[in-house]
């Protein structure tokens, strides 16, 4: 490394965000970055450790240690270069993947990692800032087309490295607009929904065409793609959500996340919407079930539109504030988090169960929840049970559901193709070939490995694009 005492010289330092009071008041991204001169010392501060743990931990493998010590020498181009050589679209998850690869990194040891994630960011925005970024024109065309349907990370990688290889690739997707839950499914707040137009833009010039307001196995009969193109990859998602069937349940003002989340966004992007199916939550109380960063992202959102409270309930026992380094490093570590959102004013409540939504004239009014208590069986299997006498109820407006997603929909494209599925119901294809149980039919994402992370997206979205090259030319020059 350029310089191999850096890490022992310089602290972490990372990106700060704006204060609590000022952004709430919009839908705008409020990270603010660090100057050159700070990324440059931060840079310096990776280690010559020998094994780059974060390498392996990072689903796209991104190259961590050269990029970091090229911004530490200056060179931002040749940095751009190779972060890009694993990563079709670091502006995406340098805002919004958890970096495991800081929690690898051997100076998370001492709870310094480098600011991997911030590095990152950095290089890809100062890419477009000075105009290195420009689309790559496949110099040859092979005459294959490729249907890839879904226009989330992995379909966009994977389209995007297709088009490159000299195929035509088109992309259709059933929403109003292209990014799938990259669009609909993040706020604003933490992604700036412009960074898809303009990656869009780029793919456009390579040759890739978008359908949206196209809805595959819906408008379109999925057969049709089948007998018209040489390929098709399923990239659609696993969009089936995880209710909560308990005595009213049927009650007004019990949503799913995603519908809260989707309206939101397309409020921001100056969708109108009918006034009936409007979910506010301006002037109510309002209970997230479900702790993860779906549910971190509808309490963002709620305070924006000016909620009363925001209470999030997670099922599970409260994590550790500290993991034990000697037992968990260099893997992802369960301990405590703290979400930007959470921070806003949350109230959180662990290891409780929803029994009953309350309500009165058809509105819910209030939950019916208990306390559990969690214990290991004889097999080592955790086990809750409901302590006695610990009912209780919480006043709440507005009811949000984010307790993850089951599988894809079965119901139109994947009924209709007649794939197989696995034991979870998700597509049934392997990590090689990519293929399903249909000829030429592939799948990728969470579609294929159910609910994940965006740059699990994007590594899968890559690996089928070059699976599927082989398939279509019998060998293929795209990275893995």
């Amino acid at each position: 490394m350029g310089k191999p005492t850096g890490f022992m010289e310089i602290p972490r330092r990372d990106r700060t965000d704006a204060p609590v009071a000022d952004r709430i008041q919009h839908f705008r991204e409020f990270a603010l970055p660090l100057s050159e001169g700070e990324l440059r010392e931060q840079g310096a501060r990776c280690m010559d450790c020998g094994i780059p743990f974060c390498h392996p931990a990072c689903p796209v493998n991104n190259i961590i240690p050269d990029w970091n010590d090229l911004v530490y020498r200056d060179d931002w181009r040749q940095a751009l270069e190779v972060l890009h050589s694993t990563n079709n679209f670091p502006e995406f998850t340098g805002r919004i993947c958890p970096a495991p690869c800081e929690a690898s990194c051997t100076l998370n040891l001492t709870d310094e990692p480098v600011t991997i994630k911030t590095i990152e960011c950095a290089i890809v925005d100062k890419g477009w800032e000075e105009g290195w970024i420009t689309p790559e024109v496949p110099t040859h065309k092979t005459g294959k087309r490729v249907a890839i349907v879904g226009s989330g990370p992995a379909g966009l990688a994977c389209a995007q490295q297709l088009a490159r290889a000299g195929h035509q690739v088109e992309v259709f997707e059933k929403s109003n607009r292209i990014g799938g839950l990259l669009r609909y499914g993040i706020p604003d707040f933490k992604m700036n929904k412009s960074l898809i137009d303009r990656r869009m833009a780029q793919m456009r010039a390579e040759g890739v065409q978008f359908h949206p307001d196209t809805h595959i196995g819906g408008d379109v009969p999925a057969r049709q793609l089948v007998e018209t193109y040489d390929a098709v990859v399923l990239a659609g998602g696993a969009e089936h959500p995880r209710d909560l069937p308990i005595p009213g349940r049927e009650l007004k003002g019990i949503h799913f996340a995603m519908d809260f989340l989707t309206q939101q966004n397309r409020h921001v992007a100056g969708d109108t919407l009918p006034e009936q199916e409007s979910i506010s939550a301006k002037d109510k109380h309002v209970v997230v079930l479900g702790g993860g960063d779906t549910g971190s992202d509808c309490i963002g959102t709620s305070f924006r539109q000016g909620a009363l409270s925001v209470t999030q309930l997670e099922i599970m026992p409260q994590p550790p504030e500290k993991e034990d380094k000697l037992l968990t490093w260099p893997n992802w570590p369960y301990k405590l988090r703290t979400s930007s959102s959470q921070a806003e004013g949350a109230s959180r409540d662990w290891a409780v169960a929803t029994k009953t939504f309350l309500g009165e004239n058809d509105r819910v009014t209030a939950l019916q929840v208990v306390r559990l208590e969690w214990r290991q069986n004889q097999e080592g299997h955790w086990k809750m049970q409901e302590i006695p006498n610990t009912e209780l109820e919480l006043p709440a407006d507005l009811v949000l559901l984010a307790m993850g997603f089951i599988h894809p929909v079965h119901e139109g494209l994947l009924q209709e193709l007649g794939t197989a599925l696995d034991g979870r119901g998700n597509v049934q294809a392997d990590t090689e070939s990519y293929q399903t149980s249909i000829p030429k039919v592939f799948a990728a994402g969470d579609m294929r490995r159910g609910q994940s992370l965006v740059v699990w997206a994007i590594r899968e979205g890559r690996q089928a694009a070059q699976a599927v090259d082989e398939f279509l030319m019998g060998h293929s020059s795209l990275p893995r």
